[in-house]
């Protein structure tokens, strides 16, 4: 069973659907139990940094992610999913993210003819190979929305970048914890190679 956190945040069924279509088993949860004992777990959504942080708290599921980190379960963040993984934000100052994983999250810059939030379609580069990109070639198309992005402190950990008047780190991959700021269920072909990707991770064996 996929497991697809549900905390309030936008853009959770589509995540869900496109899961569907591959026939996997899914269930939209906040329930603990449900989420550790779960074969994958999905922290997708779109909102504000401040305003995710505080409903996570609030329904105890803080501690829950950490756990299922811990315990070895492959965990995949989506969008806003990737920044709250990380220490804090520029969104919302002295608020902690999870600090799962190290690096701050940043405002695009302001520049003439760049529209923020970065709402399109941008190619991939790969600057360490990472295993949700398998057999998904370099400048690959993926479809992004948002107005903040990822500065991670460890650049190895980053295997998907690209540019939108500056450079973005795109997808991460860390031990069982993987992320990526575009949306792969709505990137067409390319995103749900991405997810099956994901999918397949431990169950190669």
């Amino acid at each position: 069973m996929i497991a697809i956190i549900d905390y309030d945040a936008g853009n959770i069924k589509s995540v869900e659907k496109a899961l569907l279509s591959f026939g996997e088993d899914v269930m939209i949860t906040r329930d603990k139990d449900t989420i550790l004992q779960a074969e994958k777990v999905i922290l997708p959504g779109v909102g504000a940094f401040g305003d995710a942080m505080e409903k996570l708290h609030s329904y105890g599921l803080v501690e829950v992610i950490r756990e299922v980190v811990e315990k070895g379960t492959p965990f995949l963040g989506i969008c806003l999913g990737l920044q709250l993984l990380f220490e804090r934000s520029d969104e919302a100052e002295g608020v902690e993210g999870l600090g799962i994983l190290k690096g701050e999250i940043v405002r695009i810059p302001d520049e003439e003819g760049l529209k923020i939030p970065h709402i399109g379609w941008n190619s991939l580069t790969y600057p360490n190979k990472g295993r949700l990109f398998e057999g998904i070639p370099e400048e690959s198309y993926v479809y992004f929305v948002h107005s903040y992005y990822l500065k991670a402190e460890d650049e190895s950990i980053v295997k998907a970048a690209t540019t939108y008047g500056t450079y973005i780190h795109a997808s991460v991959e860390k031990d069982n914890v993987f992320a990526c700021q575009f949306h792969p269920e709505k990137s067409s072909d390319v995103g749900l190679k991405i997810l099956k990707n994901f999918l397949k991770i431990g169950r190669e064996d």
